[in-house]
């Protein structure tokens, strides 16, 4: 047993080893220009040699608005969620207000604009809670995620293709939507997830 645990030891201290280089970009080209994105076909060369043809969508960034309500329980906080359909997931899905960052906007700023436009919340205290990609394989979207608290109603002002739905939910009731199954979104998995995470061990 304890050379089992020995090997396993070894192996995961190696699978931390950071790569010795990197891919070079030998050249890009623009193959598709969208409202939101647009996808370039780069050729690289692998530090083994081997040259490899990407697919790469590039996008400007996202942020995501977790906005909670402490005032009427501290204790099972309420938060401002959406439910809204997806095309492209062919179905209605269950969301954390977000969108994306516009060129030259900081996020901070962007989030704080979509939260106004989605739901016509404003919020007086604003906290960072991770930033990460959203799918690295293929595509170059971050997306930074912020905790919004203080929170007070105002009035929506959405886009003319967005068809929202703006409703609250207790933390605990959220938390259950994602044990039973029912939130598939990932963002806001991730969101609600550190949240709790966060209260939990009294970092918030």
């Amino acid at each position: 047993m304890a050379a089992q645990i020995k090997k396993s030891s070894a192996l995961s201290s190696s699978s931390r080893k950071k790569p010795s280089s990197k891919p070079r970009l030998l050249s890009s080209k623009l193959s598709y220009k969208g409202k939101v994105f647009s996808v370039f076909t780069d050729k690289v060369e692998e530090p083994g040699g081997n040259v490899n043809t990407r697919d790469v969508i590039r996008h400007n960034g996202s942020i995501v608005i977790l906005a909670v309500d402490e005032s009427k329980d501290a204790n099972d906080p309420e938060i401002v969620m959406e439910r809204q359909y997806r095309h492209a997931a062919g179905q209605f899905l269950i969301e954390l207000p977000a969108g994306r960052v516009e060129p030259k906007e900081a996020p901070l700023a962007a989030a704080k604009r979509e939260l106004i436009e989605e739901t016509g919340y404003r919020a007086k205290r604003w906290t960072m809670l991770t930033k990460y990609f959203a799918s690295p394989g293929f595509l170059g979207e971050w997306m930074q995620i912020y905790l919004a608290r203080d929170i007070r109603e105002g009035t929506a002002t959405p886009e003319p293709d967005e068809h929202i739905e703006v409703f609250r939910l207790k933390l605990s009731e959220a938390l259950a939507l994602v044990a039973a199954n029912k939130i598939h979104d990932g963002k806001t998995l991730i969101g609600l997830m550190l949240y709790d995470a966060a209260r939990r061990s009294g970092r918030l």
